[in-house]
């Protein structure tokens, strides 16, 4: 989890990158014992797909609360754990003897056992962190209570490597790290995890996983992604976990929350976009979260009983662990329970229609135990977003551009998570628009009286990309801009002029962007009345 405000733009998200990832070489090392990738996909030891769903438990810090916490995870449904390691640079060393005790209880409680050292937490920007070399050491000094573990086991090998400083040497200490371990004898499947404190908002990851999976010699490297504030909206969730699923990439949503202080991340959107498209993901943390951030804690005061909003959220709501776990088939003699898909649904309808949305009908799919849900997904030339999720044979889909032609197609579910072929595609196109703002901005206000902070997102309501951009505003008040971030601003008496940086340049379209300032205030802070994007009026949102 990464333990500081991020310092760069949550808009690049949605920048448009001239490099493309390249496709992950289809050759593969033979599948090892345990753990393994192929084409893309995480399968467990005896073939099976395996998604993860579960949470995140720091056992470094309170490791006498480990094996019941481990029991209670698996009560509520989790088929895995994350669990917070340390190597001894920030913080208490796990040894061997510890590090085997915590992968005994893992097995004793059916939960596969994801492995992290967290002392390599922003390197290069947090002065305590250690660098992923470090790990690498760590791992080798507790080999003996890994290897033999493959079936059980994915070593993460450091937690949320490199803050905003000095992030592009990822791609080499990552390749570096892989080389060490498995020339150490570690074959396990790898974990690893994103700089920019873990949210790759420069990119760096999703740029280069494919060079950095040809550099594994076992082809067996999962990569990680924690969306907290970067991933605000839908649009910049779909689009980051798509890019790996279209170049076959392995990804998880290793950590998540529901809100955070860096920002207020879309944790529905991380959720139904990881299920549409056969993603792992798993929340932060399970209890005892300090430091402002509590309300991340799934259970209060590591009791089960007392599930928190966000708790409740992961475990029980829509997309959530209960309803989408499954088991690791090594847990249950190899045959994981219900294997047996649903038929596919059939092909949709669409009605309803309007410039920014419709209403799609399709006939129901059958399956050997029940149907539990579908998911709809846009299809653009062989690529999926996932567009609307369930649990009936309709679905409205909105934030649609006017007079657009979308094609769609419907996956169905069941409760052991096993997934339909697709349906036939549905073309449909939007009707006109009539006269509606081509933007909207959302102006998110955070007043102390004296000073205040303001997020500020653009939405592209047109169905063409915004490249380069000024929004004008005026403060209802007496509002100075003391500091802006994601953004260029000037401001002349009451009017601010606010520009892209070239991370923030492009607005796709039906996408958005945004950035933050600061002030301060002598009479109290409002939100502007109006806003206009390079001369053009834009709607409230």
């Amino acid at each position: 989890m990464r333990t500081r405000k991020l310092a760069a733009a949550t808009g690049t998200i949605l920048a448009v990158c001239a490099s493309l990832l390249a496709v992950a070489p289809t050759a593969q090392a033979a599948d090892p014992a345990g753990f393994h990738v192929r084409d893309g996909r995480l399968l467990d030891a005896n073939g099976k797909d395996f998604v993860m769903r579960g949470v995140n438990h720091a056992h470094t810090w309170y490791p006498a609360r480990t094996d019941q916490a481990l029991k209670d995870i698996k009560a509520k449904g989790a088929n895995t754990v994350r669990v917070v390691l340390s190597t001894g640079d920030q913080w208490t060393r796990n040894d061997t003897a510890d590090v085997a005790h915590v992968v005994a209880e893992c097995k004793e409680n059916r939960l596969v056992c994801v492995l992290e050292a967290h002392d390599t937490t922003g390197y290069g920007e947090a002065g305590a962190a250690a660098p992923l070399a470090k790990a690498v050491d760590y791992w080798l000094g507790v080999r003996d209570a890994l290897v033999g573990q493959e079936k059980y086991v994915i070593v993460n090998i450091g937690n949320e490597p490199y803050g905003n400083t000095n992030h592009t040497s990822w791609t080499g200490d990552t390749k570096t790290a892989i080389g060490r371990l498995r020339a150490g004898g570690l074959d396990h499947t790898l974990m690893v995890d994103a700089p920019n404190w873990g949210q790759d908002w420069s990119f760096t990851m999703r740029d280069n996983a494919a060079g950095v999976f040809a550099a594994d010699p076992d082809r067996n490297t999962v990569f990680d992604i924690h969306m907290y504030g970067v991933y605000d909206t839908a649009a910049e969730v779909s689009a980051y976990l798509n890019r790996f699923v279209s170049a076959k990439l392995p990804l998880v949503v290793g950590e998540f929350g529901d809100m955070h202080s860096d920002g207020d991340p879309d944790e529905d959107a991380i959720m139904a976009t990881t299920r549409s498209l056969g993603l792992g993901y798993l929340g932060w943390s399970w209890s005892g979260n300090g430091g402002g951030v509590e309300y991340l804690d799934l259970v209060h005061g590591f009791d089960a009983s007392r599930p928190s909003a966000w708790g409740q959220r992961l475990f029980d709501g829509a997309n959530g662990i209960k309803a989408t776990a499954r088991e690791a088939s090594v847990f249950s003699g190899g045959t994981g329970g219900d294997t047996t898909a649903p038929t596919a649904p059939g092909t949709p309808t669409a009605s309803d229609i309007t410039a920014s949305g419709l209403r799609l009908s399709w006939p129901a799919a059958t399956d050997d135990t029940a149907v539990t849900g579908y998911d709809v997904v846009r299809v653009d030339s062989g690529r999926e977003t996932a567009a609307a999720t369930s649990a009936t044979t309709t679905a409205t889909v909105t934030g649609l551009a006017a007079n657009t032609t979308y094609t769609f197609a419907v996956y169905a579910r069941d409760a052991a998570g096993n997934r339909s072929p697709r349906s036939a595609t549905l073309s449909a196109t939007t009707a006109p628009g009539t006269g509606t703002a081509a933007c909207a901005v959302e102006y998110r206000l955070s007043d102390w009286g004296s000073s205040f902070n303001a997020e500020v997102v653009i939405r592209n309501r047109s169905a063409q990309a915004v490249d380069g951009w000024e929004l004008t505003f005026a403060f209802p008040g007496t509002q100075r801009i003391t500091s802006v971030w994601n953004a260029r601003a000037t401001q002349e008496g009451s009017t601010v002029r606010a520009a892209h940086e070239s991370w923030t340049r492009t607005i796709p379209a039906g996408g958005s962007v945004s950035f933050g300032l600061s002030g301060s205030s002598a009479g109290g802070n409002g939100v502007p009345a109006a806003f206009t994007l390079n001369g053009r009026a834009c709607a409230g949102s």
